[in-house]
C-alpha cells in the first residue's frame, strides 16, 4: 500500500471546491423531490393497473412487495477422512452428496475447495524442490 507523505492544499474533511454545486442540488435530487408528492397517485395507479390485469404492473408491484426467495443452505457437519488423499475427501464428498446429507451447490463449493488446496499443495512442493535444487547447485559451485 503507498502512502502520500506529501503536504496537501486541503484539510481532511475538507472540500476541494467550496463554491461548487451545493449539497441537494443535483438533477437526480430535484427530480426525486418533484415527483416526491405524486408517489401516493402513482402507487396507486399501479396497483389499480395491477388489479386490472396489466401483468406488467404486477410483476413491478410483486417484485418491489414480495422479492424473490432465495434458497439457504443449512449448516451441515461432514466427516472427512484424515490423513487421506485429496481424492479420499473428494469422494467422501461426493458420497455425501449422493446420499442427501450434502446440498448439490454445498458439494460443488467443496470439491473446489478441495482442488484450491491441491494447487496450493502442488505450488508448496514445486518451491521446496526449487529451494533444494538451488542449495545443491550452490554446493557444487562451491565444490568447483
Amino acid at each position: 500500500m503507498t502512502t502520500n507523505d506529501k503536504p496537501t492544499k486541503w484539510k481532511p474533511g475538507q472540500t476541494g471546491n467550496p463554491k461548487g454545486r451545493p449539497p441537494g442540488k443535483s438533477a437526480i435530487t430535484k427530480m426525486r423531490n418533484s415527483l416526491s408528492a405524486d408517489v401516493p397517485e402513482i402507487l396507486a395507479a399501479l396497483v389499480a393497473a395491477a388489479k386490472a390485469g396489466d401483468m406488467q404492473a404486477s410483476r413491478l408491484v410483486l417484485e418491489r412487495v414480495l422479492p424473490p426467495l432465495k434458497g439457504v443452505e443449512q449448516p451441515v457437519t461432514l466427516t472427512l477422512p484424515k490423513g487421506g488423499t485429496l481424492t479420499a475427501k473428494a469422494a467422501a464428498v461426493l458420497s455425501a452428496a449422493a446420499t442427501g446429507v450434502l446440498a448439490p451447490g454445498q458439494a460443488a463449493q467443496l470439491i473446489t475447495a478441495l482442488g484450491t488446496v491441491a494447487k496450493i499443495s502442488e505450488i508448496d512442493e514445486l518451491t521446496a524442490r526449487i529451494q533444494k535444487l538451488e542449495a545443491q547447485n550452490e554446493k557444487s559451485k562451491k565444490a568447483a
